[in-house]
């Protein structure tokens, strides 16, 4: 087990990349914090991680706030007294639309949640790794910040500000022994997957037209990006910092 004992922290864990990577990460040993806006969602999780022999507890969070994020390190700290990953992977996507048509709200709601909440958590994560002088801090970013496609340009920069956050931050917790990586989806069969498809609901023409655009020939599966956090958490990737993983299936070469 990769990750036995150790202890993790998962935003947006009710659905997704999330559900898939707490549950991974279960599987691999860790005790998890299931951590979404969504109470429900993140509670069905955790029973599946319990069903399965693993540890989890749910939280609540808007990822936008500072006093959810310091509760949720708290929490953990509390249940479990150690923190070893954050993986900060709550996110909102953009419906295609171009710039003189996107409304100041969605630029605000894009960023708060995209960037501010990335923030947040390393705001108050970092504090407990730096101290403990472990830890891995994981960031879901995007292919969008490296090849954007159209009328995609807010979250776009939202992604490509958390990329060069990792870095930043990579210097800075290094001489504690943390580290900070950015992981970047190609587009992912999740419930956003219409948004970025610009469809109310996925239908196999156009799934089949986004997929000829990957060089793999298809998107990711949600466990496609669990099992990169699991090792990106894992010693296995020690030496892996600063980085952004590209998990494309070749959409940005």
């Amino acid at each position: 087990m990769r990750l036995k004992d150790r202890v993790a922290i998962v935003t947006g864990a009710a659905s997704g990349i999330g559900a898939a990577s707490a549950v991974a990460m279960a599987r691999e040993g860790a005790r998890v914090l299931v951590v979404d806006l969504d109470e429900a969602g993140a509670k069905r999780v955790v029973e599946q991680i319990e069903k399965a022999g693993g540890h989890a507890a749910a939280a609540r969070a808007d990822v936008t706030r500072a006093a959810d994020n310091q509760a949720i390190v708290e929490q953990a700290m509390s249940r479990w007294g150690r923190l070893d990953v954050f993986f900060a992977n709550a996110g909102v996507p953009q419906w295609k639309t171009d710039l003189e048509e996107v409304d100041e709200k969605v630029f605000d709601q894009i960023f708060g949640v995209n960037v501010k909440g990335v923030w947040l958590g390393a705001k108050y994560a970092m504090a407990v790794m730096k101290r403990q002088r472990r830890g891995v801090f994981l960031i879901t970013s995007s292919t969008s910040a490296i090849r954007p496609r159209p009328g995609g340009q807010t979250y776009a920069a939202s992604k490509g500000a958390v990329i060069t956050f990792a870095k930043a931050l990579a210097l800075e917790a290094a001489p504690y022994g943390v580290r900070v990586v950015a992981i970047a989806p190609v587009a992912t069969h999740t419930p956003m997957l219409p948004t970025f498809m610009n469809r109310q609901a996925v239908d196999a023409e156009s799934l089949q037209r986004y997929e000829s655009t990957v060089p793999l020939g298809r998107l990711n599966q949600p466990e496609d990006l669990a099992a990169t956090a699991v090792f990106l958490a894992s010693d296995d990737a020690a030496m892996i910092t600063g980085s952004c993983v590209e998990v494309d299936g070749g959409r940005c070469i």
